[in-house]
């Protein structure tokens, strides 16, 4: 797949124009079939929303990609490209199964670190340690974490969608000026895919993605991250991507901690993300979404920021972020967000 702004453009209006236009069918074989997500419990919408969302993300992903691939074919890559979309579908198939009927989560992980296992096979990975085991390992950890924490940012109308859209500009924008062409039109699909999703899924939702594909879009997330590649030593490389994904990665590790403080499950479902808690202070749920959309997208700038600055530079960003991302959770974690802290 040759390089140009011209294509790139063109794959971003595509899978946008093809996510906007299978949305509404998807919305109306969920109805007709019955696959609604029913007020109940944490979840508190006022109606019955379709969450078959995921099948027109990855229908319209997948279309735009392979017919880039095909109207200008890759220079290299092409058996890789085609590996990952793979896998990438056969998870959103098991998240689909998810939505249908419950899978364990344990059988979900399984196959994550089977898509990690492939990814590392690939070629392309995690290479901080010069110990294949151990950067196999960590490997596997960034695409299961990274996998679920977009699973679970999917939590609020809009806002895994926006997220994906900022992500995937950082990564594009990295990856396009430093000529990492594959990688710079799979972003540009991916945040055309997330802006034409949108539409119908900003507040009040007309439909969700579902675990379907909030699990395909984590993944090609966390894998478009290993792929990233700047100038520098391996720990600048991987700044990158932490920075680009580290709204994710902060909800998620809010919400592990608060749950293990509790001794409740991280798998499970719950009202007590970062979305939850700014509702909890008062934020209406556009507001609340639109803010985690803002905070995204600066450490999506500050994400390529990184991929220019010098090692020393980059050691500096990195440390004040940590800081404050640190100083961010120890507040959202004081509001209270579970009956027992309210009733204490």
């Amino acid at each position: 797949m040759t390089g140009g702004w011209f294509q790139y453009l063109v794959v971003f209006v595509s899978s946008s124009i093809l996510c906007l236009f299978l949305v509404p069918l998807t919305i109306r074989i969920s109805w007709r079939v019955g696959l609604l997500d029913h007020p109940r419990g944490y979840k508190r919408q006022e109606s019955p929303v379709p969450y078959l969302g995921g099948m027109a993300i990855t229908f319209a992903f997948t279309l735009a990609i392979i017919s880039a691939s095909l109207t200008h074919p890759p220079v290299a890559g092409r058996r890789e490209l085609n590996v990952i979309l793979i896998t990438a579908l056969a998870l959103a198939v098991v998240g689909l199964l998810d939505d249908i009927k419950n899978v364990s989560p344990w059988v979900r992980i399984a196959v994550e670190v089977g898509c990690g296992i492939v990814v590392w096979n690939l070629g392309v990975g995690v290479s901080l340690t010069g110990l294949d085991l151990l950067d196999l390992l960590l490997t596997v950890f960034w695409v299961v974490g990274i996998t679920n924490a977009f699973n679970l940012l999917d939590n609020m109308d809009g806002l895994t969608a926006g997220v994906v859209c900022t992500t995937c500009t950082s990564y594009f924008a990295v990856a396009a000026t430093g000529g990492q062409f594959l990688v710079a039109a799979m972003s540009a699909g991916l945040a055309g895919c997330a802006v034409g999703f949108l539409r119908s899924n900003r507040y009040p939702a007309q439909i969700y993605m579902g675990d379907g594909g909030s699990l395909f879009l984590g993944f090609l997330v966390a894998y478009l991250g290993l792929k990233l590649k700047v100038v520098g030593d391996g720990f600048q490389t991987s700044v990158v991507p932490v920075l680009a994904c580290s709204i994710a990665i902060l909800d998620t590790s809010v919400v592990t901690v608060a749950r293990l403080r509790l001794r409740k499950s991280p798998f499970q479902g719950g009202s007590d993300h970062i979305s939850h808690r700014l509702v909890k202070i008062g934020l209406p749920v556009p507001v609340a979404v639109g803010t985690i959309h803002v905070v995204a997208a600066i450490a999506g700038v500050l994400a390529f920021v990184c991929s220019r600055l010098d090692p020393i530079s980059v050691w500096i960003v990195g440390g004040l972020v940590g800081a404050n991302a640190l100083g961010a959770a120890g507040f959202l974690l004081t509001i209270p967000v579970y009956p027992e802290q309210q009733h204490s």
